[in-house]
C-alpha cells in the first residue's frame, strides 16, 4: 500500500490550494527525485566495470590498442570515474521513474485533455532520449574518437589519453545527442504555448538547417564528410518531423476557446 501511495496522483482540485501547500509538495517532490537518484547511483555503482567497459566499447571497435593505452594519471581516479559513470547511469535509469514524480506535482493543475496525453508525452521523451544516446554510442561516437586520434598524429604528437578525459568526453558526448534528440518536445512545447506554429517553422527552415549543421561543424569537426552528415541529418529529419508535429497541435489559447 505504500508503494502505490508513493506512485499515486493527486485528483484535480477546483479550489485554489494555499501556497504552503504547494510549496510541500514542491519539496515532497524533489525529496523523492533526490532519493530515487541516490538509490539509482548506488545500484549503479556495483555495477561499474561493466559500466566502464561499455563507456570504452566505441574506442575499442576503433582500436583495441588504443583502449589498452588510456592511462590513470590520478590517485583516486578509478574512484571518481565510477561516481561520475554511476551517477549517469543512475539518471538515465531512474528517468521515468523522476519523471513519474514531476508527473505527481503538475497532474492537479491539468486539464483532463492534458491528462490524457501526459503519459504518451513522457514515453515518447524519454524514447527520444534514449535514441539519441543509442545513435551517438554506435554511428557517430567511434568515428569522432578515431578523427580526434588521427588528427593528434597529423600534428606529430603521440596520442596519450587520460581515462579521466576520455571518459568525461565520452559520457558528455553521449548525454549531449539525448538532449539534442529532444528537439521535438521543445518545439511541441513552444507551438502549446503559442510562440511557434508549423508556418513559422517553414519559414524559418532555411535558417534552422544552417544553425544545425554549423552547431555540428562545431561538435563534429571532422574534414569526413559522412560524419559530418551524421551528425546534423539526424538533427535536420527531426525539424521536419516538428514541423509535422506542430500540424496537429493546438495552442493552448485556441484549446481554450473551444
Amino acid at each position: 500500500m505504500e508503494l502505490k501511495k508513493v506512485f499515486s496522483f493527486r485528483e484535480q482540485n477546483d479550489e485554489a490550494l494555499p501556497f504552503m501547500d504547494h510549496l510541500g509538495d514542491l519539496r515532497v517532490m524533489i525529496i523523492r527525485i533526490a532519493l530515487t537518484l541516490v538509490v539509482a547511483m548506488v545500484g549503479s555503482f556495483f555495477f561499474r566495470e561493466i559500466l566502464a567497459t561499455v563507456v570504452q566499447r566505441p574506442l575499442i571497435v576503433v582500436d583495441p590498442v588504443r583502449a589498452s593505452s588510456l592511462q590513470s594519471l590520478g590517485v583516486a581516479d578509478s574512484m571518481t570515474i565510477s561516481l561520475e559513470l554511476s551517477f549517469y547511469a543512475g539518471l538515465i535509469v531512474s528517468f521515468p521513474i523522476l519523471l513519474i514524480f514531476l508527473a505527481q506535482f503538475l497532474f492537479p493543475a491539468l486539464k483532463p485533455t492534458e491528462r490524457k496525453i501526459l503519459f504518451p508525452v513522457a514515453v515518447f521523451g524519454m524514447a527520444l532520449f534514449v535514441i539519441g544516446i543509442l545513435f551517438a554510442y554506435f554511428v557517430v561516437l567511434p568515428g569522432t574518437l578515431d578523427f580526434f586520434f588521427k588528427d593528434a598524429k597529423s600534428m606529430h604528437w603521440t596520442p596519450t589519453w587520460t581515462v579521466r578525459e576520455y571518459y568525461s568526453f565520452t559520457t558528455q558526448f553521449l548525454i549531449a545527442f539525448g538532449v539534442a534528440f529532444e528537439m521535438p518536445m521543445v518545439v511541441l512545447a513552444l507551438v502549446k504555448i503559442g510562440l511557434l506554429n508549423a508556418e513559422k517553422l517553414r519559414k524559418a527552415r532555411s535558417v534552422a538547417i544552417i544553425t544545425i549543421f554549423t552547431v555540428a561543424a562545431f561538435i563534429t569537426p571532422s574534414p569526413d564528410l559522412v560524419t559530418y552528415l551524421l551528425m546534423g541529418g539526424p538533427m535536420v529529419v527531426l525539424y521536419e518531423f516538428c514541423i509535422i508535429l506542430a500540424k496537429w497541435v493546438k495552442p493552448k489559447t485556441q484549446t481554450a476557446a473551444e
